[in-house]
C-alpha cells in the first residue's frame, strides 16, 4: 500500500468510525471472490474482454452531524459519463505504486483534496463496469480542515450525501436502459436533485451490504464526533474554492 503522510492533527480523530470501517473494508477483511458489477442483470463486460484497471476513492467525511459521502458531478462536455455523479478516481497509471496511489492521485488532481487529510482504511469489492473497467473502491476517512479546488474541465460540482441516506434500503431503487442491444438493470439512489446510478450506486449499495453483514450499519449511521473533532468541524470546509 502506498505510504501517506497524514496531517498530525488528524491521527487520533474518528477512531470509532475508523475501527468499524476497517472491519468492513480493511485490507485484511474478507473480500468476495467474484467482483460486483455496475448492475446485476448482464452488466459485466463480455467474457474474455480486456479490463482496464482503475481505482476510485470512497471519501467518508467526518461531519458534526455524522459521516457523509463526498461525490462529484462530471461536466457535460466530457466524452465519457458526461454529467454523471461519480467518485473521484480514474485508470491506473504506470507510475502508480498500487490502487491506493491511483485513488489518492486522481482525487487530488480532480478536486484538490490532499492525501494528508485522508486516512485510507481499505477497499470494497471490485466493480466491473459495462464500459470495460475493473474498479477498486478505496475507502478513506476524510478529516476536517481541507479545502477543495475542483478541476473545472472535469468536475462541475462537488457535494456530500449523508451516509444515513445511503444506508437506507428504501433509497436503493432499480432502473434500466438499453445498452449495446441489451437491457441493463442498475441501482439508482436519488438525493435531492442528484441521481446517483451505475457503478457509483453499485459501489454504495455494496458498501451498505458489507456493513449490514458485519452488523455495523447502526454504528456508522449513529457515529458522531468526539469533542476534539467537533471543535475542528466547526472550522468548516470550502467545497468550492477557487
Amino acid at each position: 500500500m502506498a505510504e501517506v503522510n497524514l496531517e498530525p492533527h488528524i491521527l487520533d480523530l474518528g477512531v470509532r468510525a475508523r475501527r468499524c470501517l476497517v472491519q468492513i473494508a480493511g485490507f485484511d477483511a474478507t473480500v468476495r471472490t467474484d467482483p460486483i458489477s455496475d448492475g446485476t442483470d448482464q452488466a459485466t463486460p463480455a467474457a474474455g474482454a480486456a479490463l482496464i484497471p482503475a481505482a476510485v476513492l470512497v471519501p467518508l467525511v467526518l461531519r458534526p452531524q455524522g459521516l457523509s459521502v463526498l461525490l462529484t458531478r462530471r461536466t457535460e462536455h466530457l466524452d465519457k459519463h458526461a454529467g454523471q455523479v461519480s467518485f473521484p478516481g480514474g485508470h491506473v497509471e504506470t507510475h502508480d505504486r498500487d490502487y491506493v496511489a491511483t485513488a489518492l492521485r486522481e482525487t487530488e488532481e480532480e478536486i484538490g483534496l490532499r492525501p494528508g487529510y485522508i486516512h485510507v482504511v481499505g477497499a470494497l469489492d471490485e466493480c466491473l463496469t459495462v464500459t470495460g473497467y475493473r474498479v477498486v473502491p478505496v475507502v478513506g476517512l476524510v478529516h476536517p480542515g481541507f479545502d477543495l479546488r475542483p478541476d473545472r474541465f472535469e468536475v462541475e460540482e462537488v457535494f456530500e450525501v449523508p451516509l444515513e441516506h445511503i444506508f437506507e434500503p428504501a433509497n436503493h431503487a432499480r432502473d434500466g436502459l438499453d445498452f449495446l442491444g441489451r437491457r441493463r438493470e442498475f441501482y439508482v439512489i436519488q438525493y435531492q436533485r442528484h441521481r446517483i446510478w451505475g457503478a457509483t450506486a453499485a459501489i454504495l449499495v455494496n458498501f451498505y451490504a458489507r456493513a449490514l453483514a458485519e452488523r455495523l450499519v447502526d454504528d456508522l449511521v449513529r457515529w458522531r464526533p468526539n469533542a476534539k473533532l467537533r471543535k475542528l468541524c466547526k472550522i468548516g470546509n470550502n467545497l468550492d474554492s477557487e
